[in-house]
């Protein structure tokens, strides 16, 4: 059971790594340590075990074929496959959404809140970036197929939530012009108290950093352009569907390392020259984390990063997506004396304490009205 008695379910996309989502939904998870999760699938021990102790039901997706590496592909099926959830008995739904969450069905006397990390980015906002230059024709003329349903089918089940929080501003605006639903902001958590700056150094020569997963909205391309020229170090901490392609196309400077733990991160945060963020998020906790370690941020002046990174204090920004300005940026970067203790303070913003807080404060006022 959770607050005053009532029992909760939390719906996730799908767990399959621990990224900004997964972080959120650990903190949601401690925050009612009674609810149970609902998730299309789970590839066990991908997540930390504070969301694996959980009571976890996956939808009929998690016995498909390729399910694990490939569920991207079962895109046309995800609304039927959230739908397919059975919450009776459920007081309160928390959907954690970046796709389909938000469209599971509630029971009629259930309060549902949805805490949406963007409305789903595959059919809108990101659409051209995933499909307009597919490099696998089949499997983009079968989304393409499907995109306009989709977003017929994302629209009308936005009427299940009765209150949408946004993870920024910038998704707000996106929740009100798609869904045309107001928005509660508040922050995702970042555990500032974890991330600080480290003495150990994991390399002995200066680099700069990414941490990412190496799909195509990130934008770690760009990055690898900018630095095939420049011939500076660089070192990409992240995997992805990307990983094959990218490898190819960087230069010897260029060092990919996968997935890292919470401690290596830390310290790679640490000692990097700056971070290089060059896509346009949602919202970006790793720009936020690499703050709490002391270190500036470079990256694209648009989307969550406007919210996170004050330019010229705590690292620049570039206008647009190309490796002329990132370049630039690198350089601009290069002249800049910063004042770590004000990059620090500046990712205080986002710390744990305040999204429990504000979380558990919007909660409480949705349930008593």
């Amino acid at each position: 059971m959770g607050i005053s008695g009532r029992k909760i379910a939390i719906i996730h996309d799908w767990l399959t790594g621990m990224r900004g989502g997964e972080k959120v939904l650990e903190l949601l998870v401690g925050l009612y340590p009674n609810a149970d999760i609902f998730t299309l699938l789970w590839i066990k021990g991908s997540v930390s075990p504070k969301i694996e102790k959980h009571y976890i039901t996956t939808s009929f997706l998690q016995k498909f074929p390729f399910i694990n590496k490939r569920y991207r592909y079962y895109l046309p099926l995800f609304p039927i496959a959230i739908e397919s959830f059975d919450l009776n008995g459920y007081d309160l739904v928390i959907s954690s959404s970046h796709c389909v969450a938000k469209g599971v069905i509630p029971p009629p006397h259930a309060r549902h809140i949805c805490y949406c990390h963007t409305p789903m980015r595959y059919i809108w906002n990101m659409y051209f970036d995933y499909f307009g230059k597919e490099r696998n024709v089949l499997t983009g003329l079968i989304y393409k197929s499907v995109a306009h349903h989709l977003r017929i089918w994302d629209v009308s089940s936005s009427e299940r939530v009765d209150s949408f929080i946004a993870n920024s501003a910038n998704v707000a605006n996106r929740i009100k012009r798609y869904y045309n639903k107001p928005a509660k902001v508040i922050y995702p958590p970042v555990d500032t108290d974890f991330y600080y700056p480290m003495p150990d150094r994991l390399l002995k020569e200066s680099y700069y950093l990414i941490v990412s997963a190496l799909v195509p909205y990130k934008r770690v391309d760009l990055s690898i352009e900018a630095f095939n020229q420049t011939g500076q170090k660089l070192v990409i901490i992240g995997e992805g569907p990307e990983k094959k392609y990218l490898v190819k196309k960087a230069k010897s400077n260029i060092t990919f390392y996968g997935w890292a733990t919470n401690e290596q991160l830390r310290m790679w945060y640490s000692h990097c020259e700056a971070l290089i963020f060059p896509g346009e998020e949602d919202f970006g906790i790793i720009p936020v984390e690499a703050q709490a370690c002391g270190s500036p941020v470079i990256a694209y002046g648009k989307g969550g990063a406007t919210e996170t990174i004050i330019d010229r204090v705590t690292g620049i920004f570039f206008d647009k997506q190309r490796k002329e300005d990132l370049i630039q940026a690198i350089k601009t970067h290069e002249t800049m004396v910063y004042d770590k203790k004000k990059i620090i303070a500046n990712a205080k913003r986002f710390s744990n304490k305040m999204f429990f807080d504000c979380f558990k404060a919007h909660v409480n006022q949705i349930i008593k009205s």
